[in-house]
């Protein structure tokens, strides 16, 4: 939502100085000029980093019109999964915790908790080491040093690619005046001609400057910025996880260990302790 209300702020701002001191909105309108800067930072991202890196690219900009993708309620909903995995298996031991998490889409306790089992990559982490708690074959130290080890490699991905956008954005202004040379070079083939031909020749050259210009620090740039953000987001949500498994597997009662997941929330996203209270309270009745 805030890739589409910033676009409009960005469009509506410009637009409108533009047309305020008599600018005409269409000389602005320049497909070729477009063709030239788009088509150049598209061809340099494959060149880069590859079409599978450019699908990832579109996938988390689609995404990130949906808004941020861990809110409060997915925080109360893994709160409310954790709590009731660890107690299956305190009352029932391992046995019954691997009959939940060996086909999470059959688990009742999964069932409840959409947001967790629509999450495919977060469900997954969290049943690869509720395996391993399981097996019994790992210390809480081993266990979370593996889980950051795994967290370390998710979020260098997730850096790479936004770093790869930000680079984008950094050579965009040059596409620009690549564009804006080239129209130079189609004004001076046609010196000679009217002068409204050649002014509007010279007016698409400069249209490719600004759209350089433009595109590197009110879309692009801001985007690789979103995309950090959101890799942050997802970052602290798994490190929620974590703090939640590993404090199980030291021995910490089900709420125990859940508090120790509420304490490694987000201050903004974080639920009060009553508020989780009544939440599991609920969950439980």
């Amino acid at each position: 939502m805030n890739l589409i209300i910033g676009s409009v702020i960005v469009i509506g701002c410009v637009l409108g100085g533009f047309m305020v001191h008599g600018g005409k909105v269409l000389a602005l309108w320049q497909p070729s000029e477009l063709l030239i800067i788009g088509g150049a930072a598209l061809g340099a991202f494959v060149i880069a980093n590859g079409l599978g890196a450019l699908m990832k690219v579109f996938t988390a900009v689609l995404g990130s019109m949906k808004g941020s993708a861990y809110g409060k309620k997915h925080y109360l909903a893994l709160f409310a999964l954790m709590y009731e995995l660890f107690n299956v298996a305190r009352k029932d031991g391992v046995i019954g915790l691997e009959r939940e998490i060996e086909e999470p889409a059959k688990s009742k306790i999964f069932s409840k908790h959409e947001l967790i089992l629509k999450d495919h990559h977060a469900l997954e982490f969290i049943t690869d080491y509720l395996r391993m708690m399981v097996s019994g074959d790992m210390n809480p130290f081993q266990l979370e040093n593996l889980m950051d080890v795994e967290l370390a490699t998710h979020h260098h991905e997730k850096e790479e690619l936004a770093g790869a956008v930000n680079k984008v954005s950094d050579a965009l202004p040059g596409f620009g005046i690549v564009a804006a040379v080239l129209g130079i070079v189609n004004t001076m083939s046609a010196l000679g001609g009217p002068v409204s031909e050649i002014g509007a020749k010279v007016a698409a050259a400069l249209v490719g400057t600004f759209l350089g210009i433009l595109l590197a620090y009110g879309f692009v740039g801001p985007t690789a910025t979103s995309m950090e953000k959101a890799s942050k987001e997802e970052a602290q949500f798994y490190i929620t996880i974590k703090t939640c498994i590993v404090a199980m597997v030291q021995g910490y009662p089900p709420q125990v260990a859940v508090e120790f997941g509420r304490k490694a929330t987000p201050g903004h996203l974080r639920p009060k302790f009553k508020e989780l209270e009544e939440h599991l309270r609920g969950k439980k009745g």
